[in-house]
């Protein structure tokens, strides 16, 4: 087995394993939006509401704690849009709270049916002629960019620092990023695969810190579903305006076996 081969295949068993954690992406059981009158929702411990900035819960005496604190009175959660959510734990699941326009939540559980069945995600087989070099050109300042959503009248912002410029074939493309992790880029797209034999909404292709001179690696052996090609309960980003590639990227993951 060469060398490239393997590290893929180290990278995807390490990419299922994120997966399967017990209170991860496929543990999600329940999305519920909250409004401005406190209620309780099925199977969910204590009252929940927003108002225009926040989330609150109210234990209403279940037993329910935050940031390994019990929470015994009402607790307020303000959070940024389309950004990071936080965790109430009621005994083994975990109640996620995140602002996605309004404020909503979704329970983790580690018993959960997507979860127990969960063995593996189907994937092309791995190719070198799939990592191509880029260029990143960043925007003389960051732009706040709307995208649509997989859930009907849901819109996120993202900041999208410039653009990333690529060919396949002897052919110039070009790319919307976002920021990703560690100083790198992360790039939502569709390609002639979509809706074909990979996930229709999105797929999302991590690209690693620009060097010095703008160079970038796309290597589209790693592109990956989001966790709404695996859940119905993921509030996903669609891709930015022109970020379909007009060819078939034959490379990373497919449809997952739970949406076949």
């Amino acid at each position: 087995m060469s060398t490239f081969t393997q590290e893929w295949q180290d990278w995807k068993a390490r990419r299922e394993a994120d997966l399967a954690e017990p209170h991860g992406w496929l543990a999600l059981v329940s999305l519920d939006w909250l409004t401005d009158a406190p209620r309780e929702y099925p199977g969910i411990p204590g009252r929940w509401w927003q108002d225009a900035d926040a989330a609150y819960v109210d234990p209403a005496g279940t037993s329910l704690s935050h940031e390994g604190q019990a929470i015994t009175d009402v607790r307020r959660f303000e959070l940024v849009n389309s950004g990071a959510g936080t965790r109430v734990l009621a005994g083994d699941v975990e109640i996620e709270v995140a602002r996605r326009s309004g404020y909503l939540i979704r329970v983790h559980d580690p018993k959960a049916e997507v979860l127990r069945e969960f063995h593996g995600v189907p994937a092309y087989e791995p190719s070198p002629s799939w990592v191509l070099s880029g260029r990143f050109e960043p925007f003389v300042e960051p732009r706040p960019t709307t995208v649509g959503a997989v859930v009907e009248g849901l819109s996120h912002v993202y900041t999208a620092p410039g653009v990333v410029h690529f060919s396949h074939d002897g052919v110039a493309h070009s790319l919307t990023a976002f920021n990703g992790k560690e100083g790198g880029l992360s790039i939502l797209f569709t390609d002639e695969t979509s809706g074909v034999t990979t996930y229709a909404a999105n797929r999302s292709l991590p690209v690693g810190a620009p060097a010095p001179d703008g160079s970038v690696t796309l290597d589209f052996n790693r592109a990956v579903n989001l966790p709404c090609a695996f859940t119905d309960f993921a509030t996903c980003p669609l891709p930015p305006a022109g970020n379909h590639l007009p060819f078939a990227v034959e490379a990373g993951e497919k449809t997952p076996y739970e949406r076949g």
